[in-house]
């Protein structure tokens, strides 16, 4: 018979196991998937292979660093796929009418104002972020469609402007996109670890009441998170705009559950409060990698969906775990 305290060393190594697994289980399973993907197929670690992975998840990417903004404030944002079509299809749009030089300042201007909307419903008249996010995810893709007449968008003379340089151009040997992709991360980084905004950021997603008591002006806080969030799409419709120089009126639908995937796998909590752009980063590697490991294993690109809603499940259970520092419920 086991003595009793052999048993609760026991029970002390389970839970220390148990809370090892619930913050860091998604690394080691990255870990595990890269060893499996290496072994499968030997270009997987090729460093062509490697810099086409980061280039092709910078769009993503920059999208998912303003979305961590509006995730640790406490808040979703499930619009970001249809605002990305909008200002991808604006900026060709407006590209041929206007130029190039006017057209990508206008494009963010509108794109900040339906991101100071979205802000304006969740962070002053206290909506459900979900609900209002969930409507405007609608609400914008008929207004790009308006916008677009129901028809694709293309540059006319593709080889005569200078347009193509944020999505196809390089700077010493590294691709635009994964350039903007890096300083956009560092600056919004330093933003939200290192100054009074970020501070208020953490404060208001872990505890919006105290918060509130502490002098925080939460509407204000959200709102800017918002913004931040739309800034970070319309960078990203840009860099798909000039990448393609043309595209269809919906490039960003269903890319909202990819971006919320990322964050997630970062390490920002659902219940706000906790999260860090360079987390986001890995977050946003750890899923582009996953998925160019199974379509070189020669699984079709729609398995991608399956094992992103997989993914999703998976991030949230651990985030779930980690907060109450066991795997399973103590219920169960």
């Amino acid at each position: 018979m086991q003595s009793r305290p052999a048993a609760r060393a026991g029970s002390l190594t389970g839970a220390r196991v148990g809370t090892f697994l619930a913050r860091q289980g998604i690394l080691i399973a990255f870990v595990l998937f890269m060893i499996g993907f290496t072994i499968a197929n030997d270009r997987f670690l090729q460093p062509d292979n490697i810099l086409g992975v980061i280039r092709s998840s910078a769009i993503l990417g920059v999208m998912a660093l303003g979305v961590t903004f509006v995730v640790i404030s406490g808040n979703l944002d499930l619009s970001v796929g249809s605002l990305m079509s909008f200002s991808t299809i604006v900026v060709l749009d407006l590209h041929d009418k206007i130029g190039p030089a006017l057209a990508i300042p206008a494009m963010f201007a509108m794109t900040l104002a339906i991101g100071a909307v979205i802000g304006f419903l969740v962070g002053y008249l206290r909506l459900n972020s979900l609900i209002v996010t969930l409507g405007m995810l609608s609400a914008i893709h008929g207004l790009t469609l308006t916008w677009s007449g129901g028809q694709n968008m293309d540059i006319a003379d593709k080889g005569e402007t200078w347009f193509a340089v944020f999505g196809q151009g390089e700077a010493m040997g590294i691709p635009v996109p994964i350039l903007i992709f890096a300083l956009l991360a560092a600056l919004l980084g330093i933003v939200l670890a290192k100054t009074p905004f970020g501070r208020k950021v953490y404060a208001v997603g872990g505890n919006g009441t105290a918060a509130t008591f502490s002098g925080i002006r939460r509407a204000r806080v959200v709102f800017s998170c918002y913004l931040v969030s739309a800034f970070c799409v319309a960078t990203a419709g840009l860099i798909q705009a000039s990448r393609s120089m043309g595209s269809q009126n919906t490039v960003g639908q269903g890319m909202e559950l990819e971006v919320l995937a990322a964050v997630i796998l970062g390490g920002a909590s659902l219940m706000g409060g906790s999260g860090t752009i360079f987390k986001t980063v890995i977050g946003v590697l750890i899923l582009g990698f996953i998925q160019n490991g199974l379509l070189l294993i020669g699984l079709e690109f729609y398995v991608q969906y399956v094992v992103t809603w997989i993914i999703i499940i998976l991030a949230v259970w651990l985030d779930v775990a980690a907060k109450r520092g066991r795997l399973l419920s103590p219920v169960a």
